[in-house]
């Protein structure tokens, strides 16, 4: 599943960047990817909606809400956390 989840993460993140999914890592930021605020905002969306899951995000504060999005692999992270606790 984390596997999965990762790649489907990623595949989330290079269609906002428009970018191919193999040129995603994980110690990129969503700004290496040229993904802007608003990109960050709908690649959340499309997160939420792939997991069916709240992703507990303010676009205004966006290191306040618990959500890291400082990088793809702390995206990765943050996603599993959030399923694993859904599904608890």
């Amino acid at each position: 599943m984390a596997a999965d989840l990762r790649a489907q993460v990623h595949t989330i993140l290079a269609e906002q960047a428009m970018i191919d999914a193999d040129d995603v890592t994980d110690d990129q930021a969503p700004a290496d990817l040229g993904i802007d605020s608003m990109g960050v905002v709908e690649a959340i969306f499309a997160i939420e909606e792939a997991f069916d899951i709240q992703v507990p995000f303010n676009a205004n504060a966006p290191g306040a809400q618990g959500f890291d999005i400082s990088s793809v692999g702390a995206i990765v992270a943050a996603v599993e956390r959030l399923v694993a606790e859904q599904h608890d």
